[in-house]
């Protein structure tokens, strides 16, 4: 009899419900007992969804109105000084998004995927202790329902492994304080009912870890697996392989082990040591990662030889992670090529291929309908193998005879030709990109998409609002200005819609952070650039103003690293195709007379690789592929590139190799200690760290600016630093933008006069 099992669901939303929901709220349109009504549909809906599909171990607590880390966080009682005055909705919000009185706590990205965590802070001066409440309330929900579903949490490895010290110790030091919540938690689990299962997740243990953190696997699983005997615990690893941690758990009396056999392909050097404990094993084999539909006879094929070692009746079939990082449903898909839509599988349609392949797998007797899809399934990926809209043999001639890769010139000649030329002051100020996305504009570009907007009519609209931008920006007095990207729906999306080898969606959400999604376009076949994507906008806008317009790209390996990839090609062989139709892009803008453009690697650091061993190989290709995309700009022409959310102690030889003449980083919510590497291993190029959170609606004062400068000037000479906000202003609202950036502004003028 067949069994399978579901990491983790969607919590958007199919139609992004929570967003709508939240944003109304925070606006003050509603009140939160609308957030709370939505979040129970949803709930419930995610639920049946599963349920109907037939999946056996369906999740309770991967629901979050924010992030799961964050709610870990409150169910620990670990909320910083700052925030102890408050409580409820109040408190958490206040936490993950800031209010007037106080900074947002730190976010960053979720391993190597695109969805940000808010980042706990610990110290060994605080008291911890437990509130299950949500909890416990969600697995009654489901119970109402007539589901049981297995309660997901995170573990306490990984969660302190994944917080900081505000004292600057070993977050493993507070290993006493917090394991004996987690003890006291499942107690009170325990309770619930007569056998429950607990998904602890330890994606931690994905990584290279110290010694020091793999010999606490063992204490923490034999307590907390011994805490009650209705409890089965499986201890679930993903986005690679876990073999050192496993050797250890599997001398734990811990129930199960969930492993991902896609991205953790070197899981299998540990299946001889599964097979001689008496451990059940959830196999990752259906990718919650990428929207590809599953080609069911190769998974199969999988677990039987992973069944070749481990009895087939110790193993369940499961998906490879969360699905929380692929869209909900195709249903909305209705405008979508049918032939692309047919190649693809969001959660929903995940959930039957986990459970069709789990049947076939223990040799189930499969009903017509699932004859139907096994069968529908077969001519899907045998239609992909053999399309002629995946493969161009001239972008595969083009790419493999590229031979230049350098700037021409040294930084240190190129950035003296530049000052010359831009005639900028020290601590010029800028800002990254984006401006506010307002309803007016996105409804522009709606009408526009759907035929409802003539052409003359969005261009009126969209060279209005960058007009409008252009006005503010320099009755401000910012130096360096942007068009404020009206024509861009997403920084990915707009220039995968230009590039041959790209396929939309209409409702292919995906949950960045909070109610923040994104909609990432996906690369099916070999990428080219027929038209310039942005040179009319950016030349418009340099026409309105004589003061320096940036042009602005997103880089390659964003690019890349933004989008759901094609898996029948390396994704180094892509990125460098996006490369290549960049550096025609750039030509175009500075023959255009665009003087700087910035190429964006805001997702540069979340590519890595988990595994030290893969770095070398990702940085040699990821650097490769910037140089190329950029390597037709001119000596006199400035390059500059913006990373988010990253920390750069371990690639700041990489980001030197990339040769930008400005990087722009973010660097508010984490103080100064980003920057200091880039002095400590005397970095030559300019910098622009971000004077101020773009994350929180509040507003930040001249003082506090300034501050924050004279910080960054301990740290680098006025002579290599811009000042900027740390990222885009698209999600902020005008009312939050004008008076931040006139702050900004001023507080420069301060200091340059105070030096």
């Amino acid at each position: 009899m067949s069994k399978n099992y579901i990491v983790g669901f969607p919590r958007i939303g199919e139609q992004r419900e929570l967003k709508k929901a939240l944003e109304s709220f925070w606006s003050g349109k509603t009140e939160f007992s609308e957030v709370e009504k939505v979040a129970g549909e949803l709930k419930a809906r995610h639920w049946n969804y599963q349920k109907d599909a037939g999946v056996d171990f369906i999740a309770s607590n991967d629901f979050s109105l924010y992030d799961n880390m964050l709610d870990t966080a409150i169910m620990l009682g670990a909320i910083p000084k700052r925030f102890r005055d408050l409580d409820g909705k109040e408190q958490y919000f206040a936490m993950a998004r800031g209010d007037k009185d106080r900074v947002a706590m730190e976010m960053t990205k979720w391993f190597n995927t695109n969805y940000h965590y808010i980042v706990p802070e610990l110290s060994l001066t605080d008291v911890y202790g437990l509130n299950a409440t949500k909890l416990i309330n969600e697995y009654k929900e489901a119970k109402e329902l007539g589901i049981k579903t297995k309660i997901n949490i995170i573990g306490p490895l990984t969660f302190l492994g994944l917080s900081k010290r505000v004292d600057r110790g070993d977050t493993y030091e507070l290993f006493g304080k917090i394991l004996p919540i987690y003890e006291e938690l499942l107690t009170q689990i325990a309770q619930l009912d007569d056998d429950i299962t607990v998904q602890i997740d330890e994606p931690i243990f994905v990584k290279d870890n110290q010694t020091a953190t793999l010999s606490l696997i063992k204490p923490t699983y034999e307590k907390l697996a011994n805490v009650s005997e209705n409890i089965k615990i499986v201890v679930t690893t993903y986005f690679e392989h876990s073999n050192e941690a496993t050797k250890v758990l599997l001398h734990t009396p811990s129930w199960g082990l969930g492993l991902d056999f896609l991205y953790g392909e070197d899981n299998k050097e540990s299946l001889e040591l599964i097979s001689n404990s008496d451990k059940v094993l959830i196999a990752g084999v259906v990718d919650g990662r990428n929207i590809w539909k599953n080609n069911i006879q190769n998974t199969v094929n999988l677990l039987e030889e992973i069944s070749a070692v481990v009895s087939k009746d110790n193993i369940i079939v499961g998906s490879s992670c969360s699905l929380l990082h692929v869209p909900f449903t195709l249903k909305y898909e209705e405008k979508m090529d049918s032939e692309l839509k047919n190649w693809l599988s969001y959660a929903v349609e995940k959930l039957d291929e986990v459970v069709l392949v789990s049947k076939i797998f223990a040799g189930d007797t499969l009903s017509s309908s699932e004859e139907q899809l096994l069968a529908d399934n077969k001519d899907a990926n045998n239609s992909r193998a053999t399309s002629s809209k995946i493969h161009n043999s001239d972008v595969q001639n083009r790419v493999e005879s590229i031979e230049k890769i350098e700037r021409d010139g040294a930084f240190e000649d190129r950035i003296k030709t530049q000052r010359d030329i831009l005639g900028y002051e020290d601590l010029a100020t800028t800002t990254i990109g984006s401006f506010p996305q307002t309803p007016e504009v996105r409804k522009s570009r709606r009408d526009f998409k759907k035929g409802e907007l003539s052409k003359e009519q969005y261009e009126k609209d969209m060279k209005d609002y960058i007009d409008d931008c252009i006005a503010f920006q320099e009755d401000c007095g910012i130096e360096v200005l942007v068009h404020g990207e009206p024509e861009r729906n997403d920084m990915v999306e707009y220039f995968g819609e230009q590039l041959d080898g790209y396929g939309f969606s209409q409702n292919g959400w995906v949950q960045s952070y909070g109610s923040r999604c994104v909609k990432p376009p996906f690369i099916y076949g070999d990428i080219s650039r027929p038209n310039p994507m942005t040179v009319d906008w950016i030349t418009y806008a340099q026409s309105k103003t004589d003061r320096i317009m940036k042009g602005m790209l997103t880089g390659p390996v964003t690019i890349l690293n933004w989008s759901f990839v094609r898996d029948d090609k390396p994704r180094d062989e892509v990125s460098k195709q996006i490369a290549v139709a960049l550096s025609d892009e750039i030509n175009d803008l500075q023959e255009a007379g665009i003087k700087i453009i910035q190429v964006d690697e805001a997702a540069f650091k979340e590519g890595y690789p988990l595994r030290e061993a893969k770095i070398k190989y990702y940085e040699s290709w990821s650097v490769r592929d910037f140089k190329i995309a950029v390597s037709t700009s001119w000596e006199k022409t400035q390059i500059h590139t913006h990373m988010c959310y990253s920390e750069f102690n371990d690639i700041i030889r990489t980001i030197e190799a990339m040769d930008a003449d400005v990087i722009s980083i973010e660097t508010a919510r984490s103080g100064n200690e980003l920057l200091k590497i880039f002095k400590e291993v005397g970095y030559k190029q300019e910098v622009g760290p971000g004077v101020y959170d773009i994350h929180s609606p509040r507003i930040p004062s001249v003082e506090e600016i300034v501050t924050q400068i004279k910080h960054l000037l301990e740290v680098l000479p006025k002579e290599q630093l811009w000042i900027n906000p740390d990222c885009g202003l698209k999600t902020r609202k005008w009312e939050e933008v004008k008076p931040s950036l006139k702050n900004m502004v001023e507080a420069v003028k301060l200091v340059r006069e105070e030096m």
